[in-house]
């Protein structure tokens, strides 16, 4: 059953203007009117909940217009999108242990901590592209 662009922001959480913002941009296509209504179908939600995902990924929405069409470019810009997520991955993974040591860390500077200077020394960054 067809959704007003109101029930489809509800749905998914995003709201009616970024709807809009995507349709005139392309990432969306545009719905089918209905006494001068947007009538969006199911899969529309969907559509919304991926793009949302490229977001959440660090996509910018020229790469995300790129991903939705069928490019040579595409894999090449998809492959450095998951380097940079792995390092990212990496960094977040290094903040975190930082953090969970220096909660239970007696020491009044965390530098002079034999377990996080441990733990600084494993940290090796690969060169970002």
């Amino acid at each position: 059953m067809p959704m007003t662009i109101g029930q489809l922001a509800e749905t998914t959480g995003v709201p009616a203007s970024a709807i809009r913002y995507w349709e005139r941009h392309g990432l969306l296509p545009q719905p089918a009117r209905q006494s001068g209504q947007r009538r969006y179908p199911p899969e529309a939600a969907e559509r919304i909940m991926v793009l949302r995902k490229f977001q959440q990924a660090g996509l910018t929405l020229a790469e995300i217009a790129e991903v939705q069409q069928d490019r040579p470019r595409r894999a090449a810009m998809l492959s450095d999108k998951l380097t940079e997520i792995e390092q990212r991955m990496i960094d977040l993974e290094q903040a975190h242990a930082l953090l969970a040591h220096a909660v239970q860390c007696s020491k009044k500077d965390i530098l002079t901590c034999p377990t996080f200077q441990e733990q600084m020394a494993t940290w090796h960054r690969p060169a970002r592209r």
